[in-house]
Order: structure tokens, then C-alpha cells, then sequence
């Protein structure tokens, strides 16, 4: 009965024979990540324990926000989480750009140096940070310098240029890590990767910043990037932390003082964390972030599905479907656009909200070629629900994150392929 009713949703036969073998395949994977699921659901439920959230925090403040004490416990619940010492959430933040510019702006002064050490930003920071664009208040041009090492040929930090550069330029204020692949064709730092590049840093400059974008990252691992000693992190409420269910926002942690900064620039100087109200939104941002650690799981077992699929239908994947993962990002290499599109288009079809919409390649802000984005989800641009993504360019790769469930995620990349075969 299964199998006719996915061949009667446009599941090709040939789709499913390789569904059944990548399963087959990938199942004994599913049980080391059950693990990891189940200490993040732990440290998620003793943070909400420890704070003593109650009912009571699921505010409605409006105007100025004074005294929004739901508002203030989300803040210590995610520095709990984190192992950091203060954290900074908000409705507020629009996006993951939005609170990792936030983070940068607060931190950096004119003649200081942000040098990234993953190579070229995510497309939408380019504007941010002043490589592309002009007049609207980039960080270049407020006269804060840019610098950038690649990773090396391994995919790796480039720690001995990192250090060299470092010892050379004492204007190197902020050092900042891409944890994600973004749009780029590389495994995703782990929380290894990670530690050794702080502690190699902090030897020889303990003043120096270490942020971390952690998009797509959160609860894949034991640990977060605070726990290995990044003074700031950032990270979108509409990825994996946020559940699914989180409207909107964004979230900064790290060291005291820097998210002191940080409260600033969110407002304004002297207003702080102290104002700002939240409309009501509190108890969905708790609720999504306690869902977090087994939705965020679902979706990285979609991930590997979709690697061993793909795979098996031809196509080169990076990361494998064995790999090492840090992110929930699958790319899917397609040498040719129209069949990136008609992927894109499958993964569309496959979504339970806008399923009849036919998307397109269209020139979307922040980004410097044409992007298609398939996002059928019940958050708009949420990528923690199952989406794909891509800009129009060689060598054509899909980006696909996210899945509510993995039977949904399963169903949208099968839904995909066979909208490739048709």
C-alpha cells in the first residue's frame, strides 16, 4: 500500500528501488545520532529546570518591554545551554546575517581588523563586511579592515598563515570561523576543527575575538562552540534552534562584556538589553528550542538520506553519506542548471505548504547571482523545515537542509529525483 501510494504522488519505481537500498545502507548511522539527540534533549530540559521557567514567562509585552521577564530567561536559559556567560535573544533579529552583523558591528571599532579564517563569507555578509556594494553603512566603511585566509587543501583551518598573519598585524581585532559550508563545496568544521584552531590562536594572542557563525550547527554535537572557548556565537531561530516553531529571531552568546556590546547595537548605547518587546513570541521560541535537539536530529538523518540517494542515482554529493557531519547541509553537484532547477522545483512539489507554486531562479537582496530557493514551510525562509536552495552557477550545486521529520525530508528528495527522471 505504501509503495502505490508514493507512485500515485509521482514517486518514480526506479526512485523507490533506490530509496530501499540507501536505507538499507545508512539505518546503522541512525543510532549514534540517537545519542547525541538524547544528551541535547538532557542539557535543554536542565537548563529550562534549572532557570525555573514557568508559565508565567510566556509574557506579552508591548512598548518599551521594561520588566519582560520571559524575555530575560530565554536569555540565561540559551547561555545555559551554551556554557557561556550571557546571551542575547531576540524576535527582533531577522535573520542569521542580522545577528552575526550585529555581532560584528558591536565589537569592532575603526582601525581594528575582522580576518576571517574559512575563506569567503556566506553571499549575504559580503555586503556586511564591505567586499561588495557601497553606501549602506558597511563595516569598510566605518574603517575596519578586512583580511581572509582560505582554508587549505584539506579543507582545513590554515593555522600556521593564521598564526604567521596574526604575529604581523596587531590591528587583528576579531577572528571569525564559518562553521556551515554556506554556498561552498567543503565538509563543515567540527567542533574539533574548532577547538584546535582557538586554543593554536590563544597561545599567542589572548585578546584576540574568536566568533563563530553557528548556523545550521546547533545540537550535532556534544558540545557548541562556546564550549571550546569562542568568546561570540551566533545563530538563526529560523535553523535548527529555533524547532521548527520559533516565528522569527536570532541569538547571540559568548563572554559577558561582548554581549553587553552587542545589547547596544541591538537598541541603542545606554538602552541595552533592558527594552525591547516581544510580542508575545516567548513561549514559541521556548517550545521550538526544547523541540530542538530531536527536530535538528530528524533533519541531519534526511541529510544522509539524501547523500546515499543521490549518490546512488549518479550524482556526486559532498558530504558523503558516512562522513563526519557539523551542519545539516547537503550539496548536491549537478554540472548542468536545468537539472539543478527541476531538482529544486521537486523539492517544491514535495513541501506541505505552496506544493502547486512552480519557483524560479529570481535576484534575491544580499546575494550576487540569481538564487532558486524551494521553502514550501510554515516559517517563511525557515531552513530548518526541508528546503533547497542554489545560485545559478557553475557548477550548478543544490544546498538542501532541514526536515520537520525524516519521512518528510525522505519523501521531499524522492519527490526531487523523480521530478529529475521526468
Amino acid at each position: 500500500m505504501l509503495e502505490e501510494l508514493y507512485i500515485l504522488n509521482g514517486i518514480k519505481k526506479e526512485v523507490l528501488e533506490l530509496s530501499t537500498k540507501a536505507e538499507e545502507i545508512i539505518s546503522p548511522i541512525f543510532k549514534e545520532l540517537d545519542k547525541i539527540k538524547e544528551y541535547n534533549q538532557l542539557k535543554v530540559l536542565n537548563a529550562m529546570q534549572k532557570e525555573k521557567l514557568s508559565d508565567s514567562h510566556f509574557t506579552f509585552s508591548t512598548g518599551y518591554g521594561y520588566g519582560d521577564i520571559g524575555r530575560d530567561i530565554v536569555d540565561k536559559i540559551y547561555a545555559d545551554i551554551f556554557n557561556a556567560e550571557d546571551a542575547i535573544v531576540r524576535p527582533h533579529i531577522v535573520s542569521g546575517t542580522h545577528a552575526i552583523a550585529a555581532a560584528l558591528q558591536a565589537v569592532l571599532r575603526p582601525g581594528d581588523t575582522l580576518m576571517s579564517i574559512t575563506g569567503t563569507p556566506y553571499d549575504t555578509l559580503l555586503k556586511v563586511i564591505g567586499l561588495k556594494g557601497s553606501g549602506m553603512g558597511s563595516l569598510r566603511e566605518y574603517g575596519i579592515n578586512y583580511k581572509q585566509i582560505d582554508l587549505n587543501k584539506d579543507f582545513k583551518i590554515d593555522i600556521n598563515k593564521v598564526i604567521e598573519e596574526i604575529k604581523k598585524d596587531k590591528t587583528i581585532k576579531v577572528i571569525s570561523m564559518q562553521r556551515s559550508t554556506g554556498y561552498g563545496w567543503r565538509p563543515a568544521l567540527t567542533i574539533t576543527d574548532i577547538e584546535f584552531a582557538i586554543k593554536e590562536i590563544k597561545k599567542v594572542n589572548t585578546n584576540i575575538i574568536i566568533f563563530v557563525d553557528n548556523c545550521y550547527g546547533e545540537f550535532l554535537d556534544l558540545k557548541e562552540p562556546t564550549d571550546v572557548g569562542a568568546d561570540l556565537v551566533a545563530g538563526s531561530l529560523i535553523k535548527n534552534i529555533g524547532g521548527g516553531i520559533a516565528p522569527t529571531g536570532g541569538y547571540i552568546v559568548g563572554r559577558k562584556d561582548l554581549i553587553e556590546l552587542v545589547s547596544y547595537r541591538l537598541t541603542a548605547p545606554g538602552l541595552g538589553r533592558d527594552c525591547g518587546s516581544t510580542f508575545g513570541v516567548i513561549r514559541q521560541i521556548l517550545q521550538g528550542l526544547f523541540l530542538a535537539p530531536h527536530i535538528t536530529i530528524e533533519a541531519l538523518k534526511g541529510a544522509i538520506f539524501c547523500s546515499k540517494l543521490m549518490e546512488l542515482a549518479g550524482y556526486e554529493v559532498s558530504p558523503k553519506y558516512n562522513e563526519k557531519r557539523s551542519d545539516i547541509i547537503q550539496a548536491i553537484k549537478f554540472n548542468d542548471a536545468n537539472l539543478l532547477i527541476n531538482f529544486c522545483k521537486g523539492i517544491q512539489k514535495g513541501s506541505p505548504v505552496d506544493s502547486f507554486v512552480e519557483c524560479e531562479p529570481w535576484d534575491m537582496p544580499g546575494y550576487s547571482d540569481p538564487v532558486i530557493m524551494a521553502a514550501g514551510a510554515f516559517i517563511q525562509g525557515s531552513s530548518i523545515e526541508l528546503s533547497a536552495d542554489a545560485p545559478i552557477r557553475p557548477p550548478y550545486i543544490a544546498y538542501v537542509q532541514g526536515g520537520l521529520t525524516y519521512e518528510h525530508s525522505k519523501i521531499g528528495v524522492m519527490k526531487a529525483l523523480s521530478n529529475i527522471y521526468k
